[in-house]
């Protein structure tokens, strides 16, 4: 028998294999998320951000803050980015609504998610909190094995988005998942033009029962608004 046909053989034999350790590695994984989730609360951390373009191969860095916290049935969401610098933002999402502050430029976007919610919801909810209901309810996810991250053992998950509205402006998103507590390490979200976002979390929070003014806009008097 040629080699060609002894290895063809081989791979049709050991694919089915491959297929169910998978399925099996990434059951596990679903049973240690949904045992978290229902412990998760909120979570706050450190954010450095890594926003690549990749026309320019350029790197442009951020750090802030954010923190999540479980509201019902649905995640909000609030973060920093460059705290203090000229080109600080802060956002913000509660109840189906996204909201985009620039401090310098007194500026402020609100944007509604109306019939898109249980869409925002489930993005947000991503790697923090997350069921394995709600990941396949919006993503086709695979298992990559664990890694280590800053230390902690983490699921690498590959999510690729089921909708075609959101595979438009995401191609894939993978996220490093602390199994223990629920909450992503890392994520990253790969652009179907190239471009990348890095998000890595550190000093984190679990837990805490965060207080409600944090998910709370301090806007300055004279903001233009704007609605969308």
């Amino acid at each position: 028998m040629k080699t060609t046909t002894v290895f063809a053989a081989v791979v049709l034999f050991v694919a089915p294999c491959l297929g169910r350790s998978q399925d099996a590695n990434l059951q596990k994984v679903y049973t240690q998320m949904d045992a978290s989730a229902a412990k998760f609360q909120d979570v706050q951390a450190n954010i450095s951000v890594d926003n690549f373009t990749a026309v320019v191969q350029d790197h442009q860095m951020q750090k802030g803050s954010t923190a999540f916290r479980r509201a019902g049935s649905s995640i909000e969401m609030a973060m920093t980015l460059d705290k203090g610098q000229p080109g600080e933002r802060d956002i913000l999402y509660r109840n189906g609504q996204l909201d985009y502050y620039q401090p310098g430029a007194k500026q402020e976007t609100i944007f509604s998610a109306g019939a898109n919610r249980s869409e925002y919801d489930s993005l947000l909810a991503t790697g923090f909190g997350a069921t394995s209901k709600d990941l396949n309810a919006g993503w086709e996810v695979s298992y990559q094995g664990m890694e280590a991250i800053d230390g902690t053992q983490a699921a690498k998950l590959d999510l690729v988005p089921r909708l075609a509205n959101i595979r438009s402006n995401i191609s894939k998103l993978t996220i490093w998942v602390d199994l223990a507590r629920d909450i992503s390490l890392k994520q990253v979200m790969a652009q179907p033009d190239g471009d990348s976002r890095t998000v890595i979390y550190s000093n984190i929070r679990y837990n805490t029962h965060l207080p409600g003014s944090l998910f709370t806009l301090k806007v300055a008097s004279g903001t233009q608004v704007q609605r969308r």
